[in-house]
C-alpha cells in the first residue's frame, strides 16, 4: 500500500528525497563552527539586502573577523556560487518545514 500524504504525494518518496538531499548538502557545505555559522548567515543577510558578493563579505568580515574570508578576481565567481548555494540551501529547507 502506498502512504500518501495530505497533499497527495507518496510519504516513503519524500522522505529518501528529502533524505538524499541533506546529506548531499551536508557534504557540499561541511562541518562548521558556530561562528563560522553566524559568518555564513551574515554573508546571506547582506545578499539578501541586495549587496554584492564583495559587499556582503566587507560585511561580514567586519562583523567577524577571526572568519575573514579574502576575495580578489581569483577567487569571487567560487566565493559567490558558495553563498548562492547556501541561499537556495536555506530557501529548500524552509520549504520542506512546511
Amino acid at each position: 500500500m502506498i502512504n500518501l500524504d495530505a497533499s497527495g504525494r507518496n510519504k516513503v518518496a519524500s522522505v529518501d528525497i528529502r533524505k538524499q538531499y541533506e546529506l548531499k548538502a551536508k557534504e557540499i557545505i561541511g562541518d562548521r563552527s558556530k561562528t563560522e555559522e553566524e559568518y555564513d548567515n551574515e554573508v546571506l543577510d547582506g545578499l539578501k539586502s541586495g549587496c554584492n558578493i564583495r559587499n556582503a563579505i566587507a560585511r561580514a568580515n567586519a562583523k567577524y573577523p577571526a572568519e575573514a574570508l579574502a576575495v580578489d578576481a581569483s577567487n569571487e565567481q567560487d566565493v559567490a556560487s558558495h553563498y548562492e548555494f547556501l541561499l537556495e540551501h536555506e530557501k529548500i529547507m524552509k520549504m520542506a518545514r512546511r
